[in-house]
């Protein structure tokens, strides 16, 4: 609610601001510079979301990205609005000036650091850290200029009517964080899977630039130069035409900048409700490659000797109804389904386009040989720990759990105590869990960190690990997974931790050679129960 007019407080300084010479009534001119606020702060909340999300799907872990481009960015609030004291003098020019270069400068960030990572991010040398740097700029700039917005609007509503310190502030913090939740919520809702990230961040700033110069040149006209109204309006037109001209090229842009960062053999891309999907190859004897949100899940070269890693140790007992956590690509299901003693297959899968994918494209279909058309199996659309708080009773003989890396922080739930108390309750006495605990040499605490977690809901573990690649590597040109050891710990209900059979299975890659040494090297001389020199015995 707009706060009526009050005098100034006694023993106040005397008012030295001009009042405004408006074209509507003061009541109206107040409404409109709000509305104003509220866009601008939309916009704003979208710019800061957009870089998060950039850095989420294509730097790294995403509660570091959000940390440094948040902190960054209201650092960077902070001295716009100080800088902003010396426009005061002049500030409907400098408020058109600010959203003129925040629109440019917002809008096109999506672009420029997408293009910066496609073409620049495998040079490697005093450019190692380039695209992570440029990101950093972005932030800074953007929270200068939304920093500088606050105080030229102020002194634009006290220049249509005085009014006291806190009620100005209160009307236009009101309007601001109004508008900094519906931008909030139209950033994942609305621009981000319908526009897509380029577009919707072009589409923001022409929201931008539109606002702020509506409400200069329309509002504030007389209190501008000529030469002031005109320099305004030729250069929001340019960056008007500029953010169109972005917009018109966006997809073959991003059709370009995706074949920088996947490779030539893209053929599928597309944001599902859940991630965005990206399929390269998989036709015509090229090998495939699974991207969800960025980062590499399904290497062509090398799937299947990670699949028979995760699937076979554990149906090494009995394996009479199997239920797979995630998995829907299809593909442990597809090792599952070797085993004709399988009677019933449950997969409990997030992201039915990915699903709808596995079924529906010939080069994913073709690499889990269509286990999806297998009438043992059932696919069910859920979070995997939401399904399991309603699952009842002992009623599975192996649980897969073939889930985002332990090392992204969005999957953290799925290898938390409770997940893993939940995955015990619906084990058979005998029955047996597998999951993948990330690459065991790149990242051994998170890996013995599992270890603990499963001993801590009651489950006995003993890890084994296969030479491999890293399978949630972020791609970038020039790139491709580097060697690792896929890491997993094969648990079961019993005091006893059951013993992976590491013999060859089809691709004889199946192997526990290290595996000693790296246990003593992380300071541990037993795990799961076992003693290191027991894990490196031949038999194993």
């Amino acid at each position: 609610m707009i706060a009526s007019h009050a005098p100034a407080p006694p023993g106040a300084p005397p008012c030295r601001t001009r009042p405004a010479r408006l074209p509507v009534r003061p009541g109206t001119g107040r409404f409109l510079v709000l509305v104003c606020v509220f866009v601008c702060a939309a916009c704003g909340l979208v710019y800061e979301l957009e870089l998060v999300a950039f850095a989420s799907y294509l730097t790294g872990d995403s509660v570091t990205q959000a940390s440094v481009v948040l902190s960054v960015m209201v650092f960077a609030m902070g001295l716009g609005s100080l800088g902003a004291k010396r426009l005061r003098r002049h500030a409907a020019a400098g408020f058109g000036a600010v959203e003129s270069v925040l629109a440019l400068v917002g809008g096109c960030s999506a672009m420029a650091l997408y293009a910066v990572f496609a073409w620049t991010a495998g040079w490697g040398g005093p450019w190692a850290a380039g695209p992570r740097c440029l990101l950093v700029a972005f932030a800074l700039v953007i929270g200068l200029l939304i920093g500088a917005e606050v105080p030229l609007l102020m002194e634009l509503i006290q220049r249509i009517r005085r009014q006291d310190a806190g009620g100005a502030v209160a009307d236009l913090f009101a309007a601001d964080y109004v508008g900094a939740l519906v931008g909030g919520l139209a950033f994942p809702f609305l621009l981000l899977p319908c526009l897509g990230q380029l577009t919707g961040a072009l589409l923001t700033g022409t929201v931008n630039v539109v606002a702020g110069g509506t409400l200069v040149l329309g509002l504030f006209r007389r209190d501008l130069t000529r030469g002031a109204r005109r320099t305004l309006l030729v250069t929001g037109l340019a960056v008007l035409g500029v953010l169109t001209a972005a917009a018109l090229l966006a997809g073959d842009f991003e059709r370009a900048a995706r074949h920088a960062v996947y490779g030539a053999d893209v053929r599928v891309a597309v944001r599902t409700d859940v991630q965005e999907v990206v399929l390269a190859g998989g036709t015509r004897g090229r090998p495939l490659g699974l991207f969800l949100d960025g980062r590499l899940r399904v290497d062509g070269r090398n799937e299947r000797r990670y699949h028979e890693a995760l699937v076979h140790p554990a149906l090494s007992g009995p394996h009479a109804r199997v239920l797979i956590l995630g998995g829907g690509d299809g593909l442990a299901a597809r090792e599952v389904l070797r085993h004709r003693t399988v009677r019933r297959v449950d997969v409990v899968e997030l992201d039915p386009g990915l699903v709808d994918l596995a079924r529906r494209d010939p080069g994913l279909a073709a690499a889990n040989a269509h286990a999806f058309a297998d009438p043992r199996v059932r696919v069910t659309t859920a979070d995997a720990l939401a399904w399991l708080r309603r699952a009842r009773g002992p009623a599975y003989d192996v649980v897969i759990s073939d889930l985002p890396d332990p090392g992204i922080t969005a999957g953290a739930k799925l290898y938390s105590q409770e997940f893993y108390g939940l995955v015990r309750r619906v084990l058979a006495p005998d029955g047996r869990l597998v999951v993948h605990a990330g690459p065991l040499t790149a990242r051994p605490r998170a890996f013995w960190t599992v270890a603990a977690t499963l001993r801590a809901a009651g489950l006995a573990a003993s890890p084994y690990r296969v030479p491999g690649h890293d399978p949630g590597a972020a791609p970038g040109p020039g790139r491709s997974p580097g060697a690792r050891a896929w890491g997993f710990l094969l648990a079961g209900r019993g005091p006893v931790p059951p013993v992976p059979r590491l013999g060859s299975w089809r691709s004889g890659t199946l192997t526990p050679a290290g595996l000693a040494a790296d246990v003593r090297a992380a300071g541990r001389t037993r795990i799961g129960g076992l003693p290191a020199s027991t894990l490196a015995h031949p038999r194993y």
